[in-house]
């Protein structure tokens, strides 16, 4: 028996099809659709929830009655200006629906990196013959820096790919399935030259800005390639576009930048060893989707019984 009622703004791209989700699953559920900031300034007043990839913290003070923020992806940095100020609102996140597709494409640009896919189809377009050798991925050691819900699963798929898995976490007091051996956080130094590809799965904190610098590119091996898929203020870009020009790391792929779109004058965007998508790698094509059966449904069902929500983010924490 439900004893609370609901006001969800929607602040999103796919407002309107979260509006239809929820009204067929929740008729007495009340649901405005609100992506652009006119109509969300208009009405972020009314919400008792809002749901937006971005928390807005411009109109905060005009969110009197807001209860619950629910982030539709995993990283909530957007909410850290604010986070002293916004301990009566309840925060939840995406966790858990970007696990399998992170996890696709930090393989397939193992794949791509390791076998020199862009050499490959620079030489289809020239019509070159130049057969060679390639190590099996299986022979290789990946890393995996932070083993969160997505940095396991990437660490399960490679490990099924027959490849030796390290990796770092804060929290080393339980063992991660597929990983062959456990570094804490502070000891990436320790973990880098083992790897022939770093994958880095940390959360967007305060305390991971910057936590690939110039001292841990320096520890990686030549041969070893770079996959952030995490969030580009984690690693140094300027320091790691050296490290790319120098060739003393082999190659990167990049999913996430210090600025996003990346400016156009990047050197990243035309080195032959890197490999450059636009934010894409937590994005089904069922996303809309996926949060709602797998997190929000859920949760609006336990606000309204004033049950605990699920996917609650530690603010202090930061994920």
């Amino acid at each position: 028996m439900t004893n609370q009622t609901l006001t969800i703004v929607l602040n999103h791209p796919a407002a309107e099809s979260y509006a239809q989700l929820i009204g067929e699953r929740f008729p007495r559920v009340r649901t405005i659709i609100a992506p652009d900031p006119g109509r969300l300034e208009q009405h972020i007043g009314e919400a008792d929830a809002l749901l937006a990839f971005r928390f807005p913290v411009e109109v905060f003070d005009k969110a009197k009655k807001l209860r619950w923020f629910q982030c539709t992806g995993a990283g909530v940095d957007s909410i850290f200006p604010i986070r002293d100020k916004v301990g009566h609102i309840t925060v939840t996140n995406g966790r858990g629906i970007h696990g399998d597709i992170i996890a696709d494409y930090v393989l397939a640009g193992a794949t791509m990196l390791h076998w020199d896919f862009r050499r490959l189809l620079r030489e289809q377009a020239e019509r070159k013959w130049n057969p060679r050798y390639v190590a099996p991925l299986a022979e290789k050691t990946l890393g995996v820096i932070g083993l969160g819900s997505i940095g396991a699963t990437i660490a399960r798929r490679a490990k099924s790919a027959g490849m030796t898995v390290v990796g770092s976490k804060r929290d080393m007091s339980s063992p991660v399935d597929g990983v062959d051996k456990l570094f804490a956080s502070d000891a990436l130094r320790d973990l880098l030259p083992l790897c022939d590809f770093v994958v880095v799965a940390v959360p967007g904190t305060a305390e991971t800005v910057g936590l690939i610098g110039a001292g841990e590119i320096s520890c990686m091996r030549r041969d070893a390639f770079l996959i952030n898929i995490a969030r580009g203020n984690v690693i140094a870009e300027g320091e790691l576009t050296k490290a790319l020009q120098a060739g003393t790391i082999a190659g990167a792929m990049l999913d996430v930048f210090e600025r996003e779109p990346l400016p156009q004058d990047s050197p990243l965007w035309d080195m032959p060893n890197v490999l450059v998508t636009p934010h894409v790698a937590g994005s089904p094509s069922n996303y809309t989707e996926r949060v709602f059966s797998a997190i929000l449904a859920d949760n609006i069902e336990r606000f309204l019984k004033g049950q605990p929500l699920k996917n609650v983010v530690n603010l202090a924490r930061g994920y």
